[in-house]
């Protein structure tokens, strides 16, 4: 990735895995095959794979791999066109713990995560997606502010994993703390998610057990970094997706952020200026700075 954050031509570090991206080259969107031999374009937009299928989509992949890359240089997108992203809470027994911490109403959490039905809500439409790496918010109105380190779905129109992403589900532990009722003003806000430039292929990679890992930097120095694993969720992937798709549907297909474990401890709150970095074995890592409404 050159220091612009334009792609050199063919592709964007040995480091970054191999999967789907979106780019823009030459004025015209396009969905492209990311690997260690450059990108080769697919000839289909995400969402129309996605609502095609998991076969379609291998099909696409394949003959995409057999296509020259591109000699052009690439300017990164959003990993989603026409996606929802949709968010789990109380996934984890850490994240249930602190947010009965932060909250008047402690007993509605731990209900959640006992119960048979899952906690969704809607965390962005994909046109508030900003691209990958672009600085978060965090709200004006709110005193306690945290990254939410997260494994993302990405979902066909039938709800079967196509593949996942690395995500941040910026939240605001005031705003939520003080009324659950407030959630959507506490989870979703203009660059309130962040998600990796690559979508990795579920038939490449099962971060079913993947560690998760998560550093907040201030001023260069480390104010906090911790690890857990997705094998902690305490639902599987095709429950969470399956609630998902309870009488609603999504023709274009879907992103599903699967829960944090990863919580800072209470005295910390982002400032502006800090810098994010999650990185999950097998799928990615996702590096953002904070900037605060307002300032």
């Amino acid at each position: 990735m050159g220091a612009s954050g334009v792609a050199e031509p063919g592709g964007a570090g040995a480091a970054s895995p191999a999967g789907l991206r979106r780019v823009r080259v030459a004025g015209e969107e396009l969905l492209v095959v990311a690997g260690d031999g450059g990108l080769r374009p697919v000839g289909a937009t995400l969402a129309e794979l996605l609502g095609a299928g998991l076969e379609s989509l291998s099909e696409a992949v394949g003959r995409a791999q057999a296509r020259p890359p591109l000699a052009e240089s690439a300017e990164p997108l959003p990993p989603v066109d026409r996606q929802e992203v949709w968010a789990c809470g109380v996934t984890y027994e850490r994240s249930v713990k602190a947010r009965m911490e932060e909250t008047v109403v402690a007993d509605v959490y731990d209900l959640v995560y006992r119960a048979e039905r899952p906690e969704l809500f809607l965390k962005a439409p994909a046109y508030r997606v900003p691209p990958p790496g672009a600085p978060l918010r965090i709200r004006g109105d709110s005193t306690w502010d945290v990254p939410e380190p997260e494994l993302a779905l990405v979902l066909t129109a039938a709800g079967e994993i196509a593949g996942y992403l690395v995500a941040d589900d910026v939240s605001s532990r005031s705003i939520e703390g003080a009324n659950p009722l407030y959630l959507p003003q506490a989870k979703l806000f203009d660059d309130c998610v962040g998600l990796s430039e690559t979508l990795v292929l579920a038939g490449d990679e099962d971060p079913r057990t993947a560690r998760i890992a998560l550093a907040i930097r201030r001023d260069g120095d480390v104010i906090f970094d911790g690890a857990t694993t997705t094998a902690a969720i305490v639902r599987s992937f095709e429950e969470l997706a399956g609630y998902l798709f309870r009488e609603l549907s999504h023709p274009h297909g879907a992103v599903l952020l699967t829960g944090t474990g990863l919580v800072p401890p209470d005295d910390l709150t982002l400032e502006h200026g800090d810098e994010v970095e999650i990185e999950i074995d097998g799928v990615g890592s996702l590096r953002h700075a904070i900037y605060r409404s307002g300032t």
